[in-house]
C-alpha cells in the first residue's frame, strides 16, 4: 500500500534532480513511499537520469515527460500518477534528510491540517562573500515549534492529502511567473482548510549559479513583495491592497535611502537593505508581471 507519493518536477537540472531523488530513496520511518518525477524540459534533459535511477530504485519510481514548459503543467501532469494517501512535494534543487517525510506525516497526524509545510535552508557557497544574502533570500523560516499556523507557504517541502487535488489543479496561467500554488491554497482556505508547520522537516536548497546573481536575486525579492498584493487583488480585498501598497512605498523609500548610505561601509548590510527595498517596490508595482520560468528556457542554472 502506497501511503506517500513524493512528486519532484524538474527542469534542466538532471544532476540536481538525482541528488533530490536519492534523498527520497533514503527516507526512513514511513512505509509505503513512492517517487514520481516529471521532466518538464522540451528536450527531456533528465530522462537518462530517470532511466538510470529506475534500474536500482529501492521504492516504486514512476516518471514521465511533460514537454510543455511550465511548472503548473508539470505538477498537474504528475498528479494522476500518484497512488498515495498523501502527496509530498520536493523541488529538484532540494535535498531531504532521512527523517523528512516522517516529520511531515507526524505533524499531519497530530494536527489534522490539510497542508503541512517545513523549513527550507538554502546553501549558496558559489556566491562567495555574498553567500549569506542569497541563503537568506531563498531560505524559508517559520515557527520554532511544530503546530497549527494561519498562513500557507509555497508548495515545495509540503504535504497534503491526495484527495484535495481532485477539487482543482495548479493554475497554468502562472506557468512563467510562479505562484501557481497561490490560487490553490486560497481556494482551500476559503473552503475551511487548515495549515500546519513541521519544524523538524527542514530540507536543504542548493542554489545554482544563475540564481546567485544579484539581478536574479533582486528580481526574486521584488516578486516576493508582489505576493501579498496579488493575493489581495484576487480576493478583491481593496482595503488590504491599498494597505500593502502604502507599506511597500514606505519600505522602498526607507530601505532605498539606507542602502545608499551604508553601501560604502558594508556591502553585505547594503545587500540586505536593498533586498527589503526591492520587496517594498514589489508591493507598489504588484501589477508588473515577472517571468521566471520562461527565462529558464534560454538559461542554465
Amino acid at each position: 500500500m502506497i501511503r506517500v507519493s513524493v512528486i519532484i518536477p524538474t527542469f534542466r537540472r538532471p544532476e540536481s534532480f538525482r541528488r533530490a531523488a536519492l534523498s527520497v530513496f533514503a527516507q526512513a520511518g514511513v512505509d509505503g513511499v513512492e517517487l514520481i518525477a516529471v521532466d518538464n524540459s522540451p528536450e527531456g534533459s533528465a530522462l537518462e537520469v530517470f532511466r538510470a535511477l529506475d534500474r536500482d530504485a529501492p521504492i516504486p519510481f514512476r516518471w514521465m515527460h511533460e514537454p510543455r514548459p511550465g511548472v503548473a503543467h508539470a505538477r498537474n501532469a504528475a498528479l494522476p500518477y500518484a497512488r498515495g494517501e498523501f502527496i509530498a512535494w520536493l523541488d529538484d534543487d532540494e535535498e531531504a534528510p532521512a527523517h523528512w517525510l516522517a516529520a511531515l506525516v507526524a505533524v499531519r497526524r497530530e494536527t489534522g491540517a490539510q497542508s503541512v509545510f517545513g523549513p527550507v535552508r538554502a546553501q549558496a557557497p558559489q556566491a562567495g562573500r555574498h553567500a549569506a544574502f542569497f541563503e537568506r533570500l531563498y531560505s524559508r523560516a517559520g515557527p520554532s515549534a511544530s503546530g497549527p499556523i494561519a498562513q500557507n507557504y509555497g508548495i515545495g517541502n509540503s504535504l497534503q492529502p491526495r484527495a484535495l487535488f481532485s477539487l482543482n489543479e495548479f493554475d497554468v496561467a502562472a506557468n512563467e511567473t510562479g505562484g501557481e500554488d497561490d490560487a490553490l491554497f486560497a481556494s482551500w482556505r476559503e473552503a475551511g482548510a487548515t495549515f500546519a508547520w513541521a519544524a523538524e522537516a527542514a530540507v536543504t536548497e542548493h542554489v545554482g549559479h544563475e540564481r546567485s546573481r544579484l539581478a536574479h536575486g533582486l528580481k526574486r525579492a521584488f516578486a516576493y513583495g508582489q505576493g501579498p498584493c496579488e493575493t489581495a487583488w484576487a480576493a478583491r480585498d481593496f482595503a488590504a491592497l491599498a494597505r500593502h501598497m502604502i507599506v511597500g512605498a514606505g519600505q522602498a523609500a526607507a530601505y532605498g535611502m539606507l542602502t545608499a548610505l551604508i553601501v560604502v561601509v558594508s556591502r553585505g548590510r547594503a545587500l540586505s537593505s536593498l533586498d527589503r527595498a526591492a520587496r517594498g517596490a514589489g508591493k507598489v508595482f504588484w501589477f508588473f508581471e515577472q517571468r521566471f520560468y520562461g527565462a529558464a528556457l534560454t538559461a542554465r542554472d
